[in-house]
């Protein structure tokens, strides 16, 4: 197997050394060859971690890190564990391609959790310190002087104690029916005339603040948690009886919704419903502080009706995704250098966007480059008088979209508009339902896309008069209309006007919106049509034309690998020879280094500041480059069960731009781990010369002054 010190040295991508062909007879099916879907995004979420421990870090960035893992952990419990929860109760023996059934999964997610919550203990008993250090405090309220302790007295008579309801629970008032990753208090009281403790429960809205600001006259960024503030006055709640014991616990709900659309004769209100449902989703996790009794914590367990594997006793505070409250603190200095993304050149000069795109086809790459073009894209066309329709799919987007606000003027303005709102975008129904009510008051046709599919292809048309002929004008991207997120998350975007570029994208939104049966495509890959057998056709294509005088080479870059066939394909690959490398930064259901498996395959992921969205797809065979960007990874869901979209980039400029920004992903040796044959993932050996990340920034700090400077000559 090829050491993760030696997986460092990549050749540019134009140079390649040849392997003979040895035909192997090798099951591929066997589950020996495959990592576990759940296991492997446990191992990812890991990685996260492993940032916020990372002392490189400012604090606050730090503690960002902390708080996406918590988040992320939330949603996988919600969604995937719950699913397998529920294949255990249906007794469904449908097994993945790694062999482990859904019972021998949970086991092991358990003992997985277990660990990783502990060490995200530690990492943050190790940040909490610091940053009172540097002045962020939380804070006591027995530490707190007269002034701060008057001030929290009034805050709770004011704004708590109005909203709080204690709930008692004895045979007459059941177990209440509490919220999905809500704090609770759990609090073992007395009546002084009885001798049986009772138990009640206290929920804490999410309507208040989880840390709040004291006053302080020190320039200290002092907080109490409302969780002690509602503890340190508790008696008001109970008057005349003795409280015992006081601890905080957290249950998570099954949030899966079960969308049988053939079941809905209005999509939009079934969903609605089917939302109201996930609040009331069975129990599949519990959480509690450490300071509850082993019976207190036996009750809650018995009272959810959970199992050992699913308690979870947490040493510091729950809920640490709400430390993201933190980020909004003035405290640049314990913060990422702010940055300014670089405008397109050729776009500032014209001060057109369809003239910058008729000129040339234009790339950019989100965060380095402006997501503002995009915006500007839309702005435009509900502006300019030449255009006559727009159309466009929403799958996510930020909570004042200006694209949203454009497409609404558009139709004042008299444009033909079309949006595709995907209802079922996960955690974001419910905006999306309201954006959907929104447009469709101000008169734009809104679709909500094919039965029974989910569309993620991200791809905004705009069809222009000129002259005596129609333009279609195209954005395609990798990455959602999101101007907050496209600041987070690294996503590229293709603007072309190119004829048979358009005729495509004609045909998918005639697709999306009526009953149209499109076969053939002039250039996309459109799943769940086309898109599989375009990609193994590719690799297969690779495999046929793989020579010593003309070697082959397959890079991907994606999100997620978990489609078996797909698998497959990549091993048969390397089982020829090909030198396959695979940037993914989630989950990878591929073993490499196996000996006659996989000894030509690497996989990496890159974990930084950006979250690595992009998904590329590089074949070079027969002296050729094929480069592919689009909206899917290689997972079952988005091949089979998604309406995406991968595109060709042909122009030689934008071609020679995708295979920089690869190279520099393979060379980086900061920010990227290794994933050996028994899943692990290891850092490269010696110290890292290159984060792909920081170059990135950099260069784009340089074009982004580069142009300032031109300008204001």
């Amino acid at each position: 197997m090829v050491t993760p010190a030696s997986k460092c040295h990549n050749p540019p991508i134009g140079l390649y050394k040849y392997q003979e062909f040895k035909l192997m007879s090798i099951d591929l099916k066997d589950p020996k060859y495959y990592f576990n879907r759940e296991l492997s995004w446990l191992s990812f979420n890991d990685r996260v971690l492993e940032e916020a421990e990372d002392d490189t870090h400012p604090l606050l960035e730090r503690l960002k890190f902390i708080s996406i893992f918590s988040s992320n952990l939330d949603e996988f419990y919600m969604i995937r564990v719950a699913g397998l929860k529920e294949q255990v109760a249906a007794g469904v023996r449908d097994i993945p391609a790694d062999g482990l059934s859904p019972r021998q999964q949970l086991h092991r997610i358990s003992t997985h959790v277990r660990e990783s919550v502990k060490w995200q203990s530690q990492i943050m008993l190790d940040i909490i310190p610091r940053l009172s250090r540097k002045g962020i405090r939380i804070r006591n309220i027995k530490s707190l002087r007269k002034p701060e302790k008057e001030f929290v007295e009034n805050y709770f008579k004011s704004r708590v104690f109005p909203v709080l309801t204690p709930l008692a629970v004895d045979p007459t008032h059941p177990f209440p029916q509490l919220k999905g990753l809500g704090l609770n208090l759990f609090v073992e009281l007395r009546n002084p005339y009885e001798k049986d403790s009772k138990v009640a429960v206290v929920h804490i809205p999410s309507t208040l603040p989880r840390f709040i600001p004291i006053p302080t006259d020190n320039d200290k960024r002092d907080f109490v948690t409302i969780e002690e503030l509602i503890k340190k006055h508790i008696g008001e709640l109970f008057p005349n009886l003795k409280i015992i014991s006081l601890s905080c616990f957290r249950i998570t709900r099954n949030a899966d919704l079960d969308l049988s659309e053939a079941e809905a004769d209005d999509l939009l209100k079934f969903i609605e419903v089917e939302l109201r449902k996930r609040r009331l989703g069975t129990v599949i996790r519990l959480e509690v502080s450490h300071e509850m009794s082993p019976e207190n914590r036996e009750f809650l367990k018995n009272i959810t009706g959970l199992g050992e594997d699913d308690v979870f006793d947490i040493d510091t505070y729950l809920d640490l995704s709400a430390f993201m409250q933190f980020l909004g603190i003035d405290a640049p200095e314990l913060k990422d250098a702010p940055f300014t993304p670089a405008l397109n050149s050729r776009a500032v000069k014209t001060r057109n966007i369809f003239q910058t795109i008729a000129e040339g086809d234009m790339l950019l790459h989100h965060p380095y480059d402006s997501f503002n073009h995009v915006i500007d894209f839309i702005q435009e066309a509900a502006q300019d008088p030449n255009v006559l329709a727009i159309k466009q799919t929403l799958y996510r987007t930020s909570g004042r979209s200006p694209i949203v606000q454009a497409l609404k003027q558009a139709v004042i303005n008299g444009k033909q508009v079309t949006a595709l709102i995907e209802l079922k975008a996960r955690f974001d129904e419910e905006n999306n339902i309201e954006w959907a009510k929104e447009l469709d008051q101000a008169g734009v046709n809104v679709v909500y896309g094919v039965l029974g599919l989910k569309t993620h292809c991200k791809i905004a048309m705009v069809v222009r008069q000129e002259g005596d002929r129609i333009v279609r004008y195209l954005h395609l991207g990798t990455g959602n209309y999101n101007e907050k997120t496209a600041k987070l998350y690294t996503d590229l975007s293709l603007m072309t006007c190119k004829p048979e570029m358009g005729e495509d994208a004609s045909a998918l939104f005639n697709q999306l919106t009526g009953y149209s049966l499109q076969k053939e495509w002039n250039k996309f890959l459109i799943a769940p049509a086309t898109l599989r057998d375009g990609i193994r056709k590719r690799i297969e294509d690779a495999i046929k034309q793989h020579s010593k005088d003309n070697p082959s080479r397959i890079i991907m870059v994606m999100n997620s690998l978990v489609d078996p066939q797909m698998i497959r394909r990549l091993y048969q690959a390397s089982q020829a020879g090909i030198r396959v490398e695979l940037i993914i930064r989630g989950i990878c259901c591929l073993k490499p280094g196996i000996k006659g498996v996989s000894d030509n395959i690497t996989v990496k992921s890159i974990v930084g500041r950006f979250l690595e969205h992009t998904r590329i797809y590089y074949f070079k065979y027969s002296g050729q480059s094929r480069i592919y960007l689009g909206s899917a990874d290689l997972m079952q869901r988005n091949l089979n069960r998604r309406v995406e979209l991968v595109f060709p980039v042909e122009e030689p400029h934008i071609k020679r731009r995708v295979r920089d920004i690869l190279q520099l992903m393979l060379d980086d040796d900061i920010k990227s781990r290794y994933l050996n044959e028994n899943g692990e993932y290891e850092r490269p050996g010696g110290k890292g010369k290159l984060n792909v990340q920081t170059f990135l920034l950099k260069e784009s700090n340089a074009r982004h002054q580069e142009l300032d400077t031109i300008l204001t000559h």
